[in-house]
């Protein structure tokens, strides 16, 4: 597998400085929504091992005293800043028009052809990165910290289905359309506007009660059965290869089935589709917490990648 980098290595400062401005200059996010990322890394946090939270809590800036969370964006935030615009095409994958199916050698890449430019390479190489951490053989080519948020945010996405989409729509973004009374398109009903009307009907727009009730699901409630089939990972490219082709899976079933341009989408489509978005972000998030955990952790269980 090809090896993209990360900026070179740089001081606390200034990744601080990086970040602020992020925050502060670039509009919205793209991916999962906001809340979809954060509540993916609050997950997967949730499940570290003391390791693995050590490393994280080392990696991360001191400004966010060891959250995760609060830095589950950023990829977003500067994924069109000359620095970081390589970065763009590792937050998707286009696939073939109707044809709802992933495979690696013929969909990941960008659109120059480059290979392993899209989300599956993205969360292999950034694992791959972040295995030399544990090794203390971190590579000076790397920034560690850059490639822990990278591999956070990009778990996030490969879970979300339009971002395994179809090429000539560009994962649902032309489909233009209605979500009950405002414009909006098909990806964005995914990034963002379920979870966002889930929030507004029944938490209270309030982001901890919905992340409780997911969290619920997977610990004793209707998907504590699933935990150790999401869990198991023994080849990281054939891991990656089953998130996507899950997503696409979801893609062509669930997101663009009875969709055409124009229509309205409302309670019918909300509704049974809303169970699928909430196991999607917690999936992301067991998945993320098993990877960090096989990087950063005392234990000799690990998986096949290329390094």
């Amino acid at each position: 597998m090809a090896k993209f980098e990360v900026l070179g290595r740089c001081s606390p400062f200034w990744f601080v400085l990086l970040l602020c401005f992020a925050f502060m200059i670039v509009p919205g996010a793209q991916g999962w929504s906001k809340e979809g990322h954060i509540m993916t890394c609050r997950i997967a946090q949730g499940l570290l091992g003391s390791e693995a939270l050590q490393a994280i809590q080392n990696l991360l800036p001191l400004n966010v005293n060891g959250d995760l969370s609060a830095l589950c964006t950023w990829p977003d935030q500067v994924r069109h800043w000359h620095k970081y615009r390589w970065t763009s095409p590792l937050h998707f994958i286009d696939t073939p028009d109707d044809e709802c199916t992933f495979n690696y050698q013929r969909d990941c890449h960008d659109p120059h052809g480059v290979e392993d430019m899209c989300v599956a390479g993205a969360v292999q190489n950034f694992t791959s990165q972040l295995v030399h951490y544990r090794e203390g053989s971190a590579d000076r080519r790397y920034n560690m910290t850059e490639a822990l948020l990278f591999l956070s945010h990009f778990m996030g996405d490969i879970h979300q289905p339009m971002h395994v989409g179809f090429t000539s729509d560009e994962g649902g973004n032309t489909i233009n359309l209605r979500w009950f009374r405002h414009k909006s398109n098909l990806h964005h009903v995914w990034d963002r506007e379920i979870v966002l009307t889930a929030l507004s009907d029944y938490y209270e727009k309030d982001m901890d009660l919905l992340q409780k009730d997911i969290e619920g699901n997977f610990t004793d409630g209707i998907w504590s059965s699933d935990i150790s089939s999401w869990e198991h990972c023994d080849d990281i490219l054939s891991c990656v290869t089953k998130w996507a082709v899950e997503s696409i899976n979801i893609a062509c079933k669930w997101g663009y089935k009875g969709v055409d341009p124009g229509t309205t989408l409302a309670d019918d489509y909300f509704d049974s589709r809303m169970p699928i978005v909430m196991k999607r972000i917690a999936q992301g998030g067991v998945r993320l917490a098993m990877i960090l955990n096989r990087v950063f952790g005392d234990t000799d269980e690990g998986f096949a990648i290329a390094t």
